[in-house]
């Protein structure tokens, strides 16, 4: 047994006296009778009734824990919270079932699978690719989704970063970078999603019209007439969004029953596709083409595609003039689908882009492209001219969708796991398919039927359906409905975003859209929503609306980037994505990829989605605002300072903002240098934080007299800072007690909301040194801050801390006894952030009262902490409610003799004032006179005899305080708890516990008798007292 748990034999009966006033079962001495009670203790016996409640091993804290919980106490309040808000509730009804909880697969990989296979897939793919060529085809592919895979990254650290309730990328973009950002993405959003619901509506009617039953045409023959075939999209579209309208509008439930008829749809489509393209490996002899020269024809019978016959003399020979191309060439019947056996491949490795009016033929020979004579007969022409970046932003629609997952985070069991994994592996997924699918149809079909966009050539049929295995019907009916489907999700998704801007109340023009119907539904945002989507409806055509969708969904997405790379660069303490494989370079260079093919695909479509996102953001920032214009650089820079300060005082920082804004209070040595060197090293490597950093001290003395002194002192703070890498400010204050001055920095120092937050304060050594007061102010400072509702950072053996240039390796203890605003796992998070800390581990560990179930506790912890994003080992350390030791009364009856001795000898000092004062009127006399008679020895002893008689009086009368022996049980059993545990540990941190209330000598010294015990064997300890608010959060 260590030396300072035995008992000396002076003082065994005093303490076996008081062991028999001890139960058995351990109560303590406020259960003795009142005739047995020590005097001392009436002083405190109402105080510690009402104390009872509180677990004996606590008893250090037993004012803390009034208005701070203990641990067990917090954790499981929140280790079931829910992560949605709350929707008004019916008192009289019945309550609701939970709510299903979804996995990865369901609840996130599935539904980014079935927005991100869109229209695109079945209606463009094919054109693309024989227009781009396989090479171009396959990095316009790579391009778009090279966007969404990085854009994934970035929502995977933010969706990561803790909870984040549904909203999707808005949720995530104004939390991260404020309402301005927010609200602007958010309308970017949702404009985009509306138009995207345009674009599937116009697809699906052009499935129908174009494949499924073109003799519902009321515009005439549309193969013939380009603009016939747009207005009956319109017409058509039109009416289709007022039934699909009816529908959100009628039945929400309806729609989301069909989301998964729509997603089978789709996969059984791709299937039927890949398994058509295997089946058809050596060709397709029942597909055929007419081909004239090297230019594709349309409307032609396979048995009229011959000069020989006169149905295509008479196209080309009217009034027995036949067309030049026609006498000079050929007609040849070429087979469509060719098959993976044939070679094809090579055919369409290089692209063949057109401008609009030019013939679809073999080649890049003018004769064949160039339309010179004006008519265009039954050939096919381009109706758009193409290029690279076109078909980016044609095709780029097909790989949104990527949001899906995260605006259903509310819904998942495991957000924060499943989001990153199923978005990514969705992409993956998806991106196999596009890649592999450019690939196998560049493989398979002729060069020109790829290029035939509306399948002319073929009889009006859809390329990708005459692919599919076992017929055109299953891509026919399954495009449809999936298109369908992914049209109503849009319709239904986008009201209900524009309703939650309207309610977080930042764009106040959209005030009545935050209103809903009786029944819960956006109606007003409906209404609006299905005005939007019948704008995109009278572009009519699927290449204008796909390039316009991708401006609005490239600038969400590249806002998206740009959040992750701003937070990743700020390293702002709430920034600890779960998601580690996330770099600011790869949110930067999706960002780049963003702006670079918004630019490059339609720069007067970007200038659209840009100044609108302008618009919305200034009108955010200055609505009300007042602005200050300066001359030149000083004068912006003064005005953002002064705008930010000011925007800094309107209120505290958000939680998830908080960051330590620190004052270090350093002591000065008679040489006015810094006594603790370390105490900067400690600061610097608090840095991660990037708070702000204050440096004071404080002279003792006459400001007037000792200026040049404080000038120095000042000089020499900074060069220390300096050299410890500390950024931030110094200064030194003269005042004419140490403690009043302490108290005046701490209270005034900084300016507006860049006022600290965080004291660091050195540990008094030297308190029990006779004629030391440095406890006395060491209290009082710690009494200060707590008013000043300031966190507290003591470090003790500070000259054991590492050098700021050191790596260390090993474990940083948390002992954490109450919640006190989670500083205690804020500051270990940040000390590993530098490069001292980064190789060590951490490990948490709590003290469970007797009625804890120690197990569950650890559940709860370890739930509470995978929120907060902290990796860490946690044990909960279930302390029994043992007897109070004989130890424990022997340091006990030490600490009060002590404070006994003191006050004696401090009365002694009085009368022994007096007495010198008698001696040095007998010296001078005897000095003028001559030697008489020498009393004076005899009276210079009175010191040391009323010293040993007070001292005597002390052991016989002193018994120890029962509230004393209390508070010194739970400094003993929690010291041997943490020595046992964490004796090794590279740095202990710990709640401090707080000040006693009152303001008397005994009490104060006694508290830094405890600090002593609890820390006692500890060689690195950090003692920590939160502010009183909460500094850490499990939200985004």
């Amino acid at each position: 047994m260590p030396d300072r748990f035995q008992v000396t034999k002076a003082d065994e009966d005093t303490v076996l006296d008081y062991q028999h006033d001890e139960s058995a079962s351990g109560k303590l001495l406020g259960d003795i009778h009142d005739d047995e009670v020590p005097d001392s203790g009436d002083i405190h016996r109402d105080e510690e009734n009402q104390k009872s409640t509180i677990d004996p091993n606590l008893y250090l804290y037993d004012d803390d824990l009034a208005t701070r919980p203990h641990i067990s106490t917090f954790i499981s309040s929140i280790a079931n919270y829910e992560n949605t808000i709350p929707a008004a509730t019916d008192p009289d009804a019945k309550p609701a079932a939970p709510s299903a909880r979804m996995g990865t697969l369901i609840g996130v990989f599935l539904p980014c699978i079935q927005n991100i296979f869109g229209v695109i897939l079945f209606i463009r793919l094919t054109w693309v690719v024989g227009t781009a060529g396989a090479i171009c085809g396959f990095l316009i592919v790579l391009t778009c989704c090279c966007v969404t895979m990085l854009t994934a990254i970035s929502m995977s650290a933010i969706a990561t970063n803790g909870v984040v309730p549904a909203g999707g990328s808005y949720f995530m973009i104004s939390r991260s970078l404020g309402p301005e950002f927010g609200g602007a993405v958010g309308m970017l959003f949702y404009t985009g999603t509306t138009l995207a619901a345009a674009m599937y509506i116009v697809g699906a009617v052009e499935i129908v019209l174009t494949y499924m039953a073109p003799w519902a045409s009321i515009f005439g023959d549309f193969t013939k007439d380009a603009d016939a075939m747009y207005n009956n999209f319109r017409v058509y579209g039109t009416l289709l969004l007022i039934f699909m309208g009816l529908i959100v509008f009628v039945g929400v439930k309806f729609v989301n029953k069909f989301a998964t008829v729509a997603l089978a749809c789709v996969i059984l489509s791709i299937i039927a596709v890949y398994v058509g393209i295997f089946d058809n490996i050596n060709g397709n002899e029942k597909l055929y083409m007419c081909v004239l020269g090297k230019r594709l024809l349309k409307d032609i019978p396979l048995e009229n595609c011959t000069k020989d016959d006169s149905f295509l003399r008479d196209i080309y020979c009217p009034n027995n003039k036949c067309e030049e191309y026609y006498l000079n060439n050929n007609v040849t019947k070429v087979k469509g689908i060719k098959g993976l056996s044939s070679g094809v491949f090579y055919d369409n490795i290089f692209p063949s882009f057109l401008e609009k009016g030019q013939f679809i033929s073999y080649g890049r020979n003018s004769v064949d492209i160039e339309n010179v004579g004006g008519q265009s007969y039954n050939q096919i022409m381009a109706d758009i001219t193409t290029s690279f970046t076109l078909l980016i932003g044609i095709f780029f629609p097909s790989v949104t969708g990527i949001m899906a997952g995260s605006n259903r985070s509310g819904d998942l069991a495991d957000a924060q796991k499943s989001i990153p994994i199923g978005t990514i592996c969705a992409i993956l997924t998806t991106s196999t398919v596009y890649l592999s699918s450019v690939m196998f149809f560049a493989g398979t079909v002729d060069n020109l039927l790829l290029r035939d966009k509306f399948g002319q050539s073929i009889g009006g049929k859809l390329v990708v359906a005459n692919i599919a295995w076992p017929n055109q019907w299953v891509i026919l009916i399954g495009s449809f409905l999936s298109t369908l489907g992914a049209g109503l999700q849009s319709l239904t998704g986008a009201p209900r975003l524009l309703q939650a801007i309207a309610r977080d109340e930042i764009i106040p023009f959209l005030a009545p859209f935050a209103k809903s119907s009786s029944r819960g539904e956006p109606t007003r945002a409906l209404l609006l929503t299905i005005v939007i989507c019948q704008c995109g409806i009278l572009l009519g055509n699927v290449d204008l609306l796909a390039p316009l969708l991708s401006m609005f969904f490239l600038m969400c997405y590249g806002f998206v980037n740009l959040a992750c790379a701003v937070q990743t660069l700020l390293r702002t303490p709430n920034w600890r994505p779960r998601f580690k494989f996330y770099h600011w370079s790869l949110s930067l260079l999706g960002l780049t990829l963003c702006i670079s093919v918004m630019i490059m695909t339609s720069w007067y479509f970007a200038l659209i989605a840009m100044g609108m996102a302008i618009i919305i953001y200034k009108y955010i920032e200055y609505r009300g605002a007042e602005k200050e214009w300066g001359d030149g650089i000083r004068g912006m820079a003064l005005t953002a300072a002064r705008y930010s300060l000011l925007r800094l005082e309107e209120g505290p920082p958000h939680t998830k903002n908080w960051r330590p804004q620190i004052l270090v209070l350093s002591k000065l040595n008679d040489n006015l240098l810094p006594k603790y060197r370390k105490i900067f090293s400690f600061a610097t490597q608090l840095k991660a934080g990037k708070g702000l950093t204050i440096c004071v001290s404080v002279i003792k003395g006459d400001h007037t007299k000792i200026t040049n002194k404080a000038v120095d002192a000042k000089n020499t703070l900074r060069k220390y800072m300096t050299d410890e890498k500390v950024k931030g400010f110094c200064d030194v204050l003269v005042a004419q007690e140490i403690g009043e001055g302490l108290s005046s920095v701490i209270q005034t120092i900084g300016l507006g909301g860049m006022k600290p937050n965080t004291v660091i304060i050195g540990w008094p050594y030297s308190w029990r040194q006779e004629g030391r007061n440095s406890w006395k102010t060491f209290i009082q400072t710690v009494r200060t801050v707590a008013a000043c509702h300031m966190a507290l950072m003591v470090p003790k053996g500070i000259n054991f801390y590492p050098e700021s240039n050191h790596k260390i390796g090993g474990n940083i203890d948390i002992w954490w006894i109450v919640h006190d605003g989670g500083l205690l796992m804020l500051l270990p998070f940040l000390l590993k952030q530098h490069r001292t800390w980064r190789n060590c581990k951490l490990r948490i560990f709590t003290v469970a009262q007797i009625e804890d179930n120690s197990i569950q506790m650890k559940k709860d912890l370890k739930t509470f902490l995978y929120h907060l994003r902290i990796e860490a080992d946690v044990e909960v350390v279930e302390m029994n409610n043992s007897d109070i030791s004989a130890y424990t009364y022997e340091r006990t009856l030490m600490m009060e003799q002590r404070n006994q001795m003191l006050r004696a000898l401090g009365l002694n000092k009085k009368e022994n004032s007096k007495v010198d004062s008698q001696n040095d009127e007998k010296r001078n006399s005897i000095d003028s006179d001559g030697p008489e008679n020498l009393d004076a020895p005899e009276n210079l002893s009175n010191k040391d005899e009323s010293t040993e008689k007070a001292d005597d009086n002390i052991k016989s009368s002193v018994k120890p305080d029962e509230f004393n022996v209390r508070r010194m049980h739970t400094a003993i059993k929690l010291n041997e708890v943490i020595v046992e545990k964490s004796q090794d540990a590279q740095l202990v941190i710990m709640n401090l516990p707080g000040p006693p209330r009152e303001v008397r000598a005994e009490r104060e010294s006694n508290y830094m008798e405890f600090l002593e015990v609890l820390t006692e064997g500890l060689e690195k300890v950090l003692m920590v007292r939160g502010g009183g608010r909460e500094v850490i959060t499990i939200y985004s």
